[in-house]
């Protein structure tokens, strides 16, 4: 599984291609596949977002997972403070990281 990330453009908030937009929810992001660099290309040009790259993935019962360990702390938010993650209300948040 191949998915799309980078930074939004006003907020600088994490985010990935749900196959038609922007989420700053992992769980909206969809398989970009073939056609990974053709959207990135797209994207970045009518810049709807920063610095976009593709990475890994998997597909779990959760939805997608990064495989690289910095894409998953990007995907679940500051690691500092558990209260300001995107799951604050989820004590076993920071194992879906490891």
């Amino acid at each position: 599984m191949k998915l799309l990330t980078g930074n939004d453009l006003k907020s600088g908030a994490v985010i990935w291609w749900t196959g038609a937009d922007w989420s700053i929810h992992i769980e909206d992001a969809a398989d970009v596949g073939e056609q990974g660099e053709a959207i990135l290309a797209v994207e970045e040009a009518a810049r709807r977002v920063n610095a976009p790259y593709i990475i890994s993935g998997e597909m779990t019962p959760d939805g997608p997972r990064p495989a690289h360990i910095k894409d998953r702390i990007r995907a679940l938010g500051p690691t500092v403070r558990p209260d300001l993650t995107l799951k604050p209300a989820d004590p076993a948040a920071g194992d879906w990281v490891i």
